[in-house]
């Protein structure tokens, strides 16, 4: 007679060998664990391939991030199929008997597990299109974040206070998504800006475009711009677009620009009003026996503190162009045009802007600092160029080629107009093409000195042979500028 453990034990057995589901083998208790477990092992060795795919194997292809994760996950997942479906089979489980097993248990799950199926399809749709990657900055259903990890059931966001939000991949695939990352990684960022009533256009239009250019995470290419919106109640209201490279740090560039332009506001005394109401009194004179008013030199006093206007005003860019002797005569609005297609360029002492011989392609306004010009094949110093001289105009009008070197000589910097910026502006207002035209045509005789110049050095097109300046120019600019 069997004691009782042995009697437990082989009851054991029995329960754990009877066929559960039909088959050849039969599905019995003890397969389904013997599954479960390969199942397990199989998940394990997924994830350890897949971290030695991305982070040892696949880096000395020097792919980025999000396209080792893509590889990674699609190989791990595959072999882990694979293995799988060998580990099955090596245990003596039929294939035919899983599928029936899976048929049986599908019917009873299958609602409860679509989801999961949802978001694994989906994830293979994210990992295989790659329109959203690792390290990708994203915004979704106000969310914001950084893509931390994509996974064939969920994407992993951590948001820019250091929270990780697990988001299903079916949601991102079936929403709107915004992916800063994807393509041009580009992003245009636009400041409201307020000023007061009598304020000058042109000079807010500077000062914004001043600051942009003093904040170096702004692009030079597409340049900054500035927008007259409307008439506000109490303001002008004007809007600051510039471009910038990483729209994840945005929050800090956009606060950046707010310190440079309070600044430069105050350096060139523009207000930015409030909200504010008049009040009219009936019978102010009952209000003298208590109030008494204050002097006039008291209030000129009091007027000049509140202004904030002291201090030493720098160059107006305006001011410098009208300088210029061809474009002396242009208005406000044409100069304001002027303006905003130019940018900042900075030197460093002894570095050399161009050289003698080089391509005609920018005009220079020396904002801050010096250079010096000379010819270098001779060795000669022909002068030094400080705050408020000009440069190179007359190369980029006509395409001559630059005849000296300039070099700064402190740090240096320059308000440049180039050959791109000059042909958008010349496409959008031709009219002012001929302004520019009439007053290049009063300087005849330097024009006839780098007319030859042109001749001498093979560079004047028979189309070009005529007589009359005016003409000439006419030919050249249309030329050069395809007007």
């Amino acid at each position: 007679m069997l004691n009782p453990i042995e009697s437990l034990i082989r009851n054991f057995r029995t329960i754990f060998k009877t066929p559960i589901f039909p088959g050849e083998p039969p599905i019995t208790l003890w397969a389904i664990i013997e599954l479960i477990l390969v199942f397990c092992l199989v998940i394990l060795l997924v994830r350890l391939l897949r971290n030695l795919l991305k982070n040892k194997l696949l880096l000395p292809l020097k792919l980025d991030v999000g396209n080792r994760e893509a590889i990674a996950t699609i190989l791990s997942y595959s072999l882990g199929t694979v293995f799988f479906l060998g580990f099955v089979q090596s245990i003596g489980f039929n294939i035919q008997s899983l599928l029936f097993l899976i048929g049986s248990l599908g019917f009873g799950i299958g609602f409860a597990l679509q989801d999961v199926m949802r978001n694994f399809i989906s994830g293979l749709i994210l990992l295989v299109e790659q329109k959203i990657k690792v390290e990708d900055f994203i915004e979704f259903d106000g969310l914001t974040g950084y893509v931390k990890a994509i996974s064939l059931r969920a994407i992993v966001i951590r948001t820019r206070s250091g929270g990780d939000v697990i988001v299903p991949n079916n949601k991102l695939v079936e929403s709107k998504v915004l992916n800063w990352s994807y393509g041009d990684p580009q992003g245009r960022l636009d400041i409201p800006i307020g000023v007061a009533y009598g304020s000058d256009p042109v000079s807010v239009t500077e000062a914004l475009l001043n600051a942009a250019y003093l904040e170096n995470n702004v692009l030079h290419e597409p340049s900054p711009q500035v927008l007259f919106i409307r008439f506000g109640d109490n303001a002008l209201e004007f809007e600051l677009r510039v471009w910038i490279n990483g729209f994840d740090r945005e929050p800090l560039i956009r606060s950046s620009l707010n310190y440079w332009i309070d600044y430069i506001f105050r350096q060139n005394g523009i207000e930015i009003p409030f909200p504010q109401r008049d009040l009219w009194l009936k019978n102010p004179e009952v209000l003298n026996s208590i109030i008494h008013p204050l002097s006039p030199q008291v209030l000129q006093k009091t007027s000049s503190e509140s202004t904030g206007k002291t201090g030493t005003k720098s160059h107006s860019v305006r001011d410098l162009l009208k300088q210029v002797v061809y474009f002396e005569n242009l208005t406000d609005i044409e100069l304001r045009q002027f303006i905003e297609i130019g940018y900042r360029k900075r030197l460093y002492p002894e570095q050399v802007l161009f050289k003698e011989g080089d391509r005609g392609d920018a005009f220079y306004i020396i904002l801050s600092g010096s250079v010096d010009v000379v010819v270098q094949k001779i060795n000669k110093h022909l002068a030094t160029l400080g705050e408020g001289r000009f440069f190179g105009e007359l190369s980029l009008l006509l395409g001559i080629p630059r005849t000296a070197t300039v070099i700064a000589k402190t740090e240096t910097i320059l308000f440049t107009i180039n050959d791109k910026g000059f042909k958008k502006l010349l496409k959008d207002h031709p009219e002012m093409a001929e302004v520019i035209i009439q007053e290049l045509a009063k300087h005849q005789q330097e024009l006839s000195e780098r007319r030859q110049q042109l001749r001498d050095m093979g560079l004047e097109e028979d189309t070009e042979q005529d007589k009359n300046i005016v003409n000439w120019i006419r030919r050249r600019l249309t030329v050069l500028f395809n007007l």
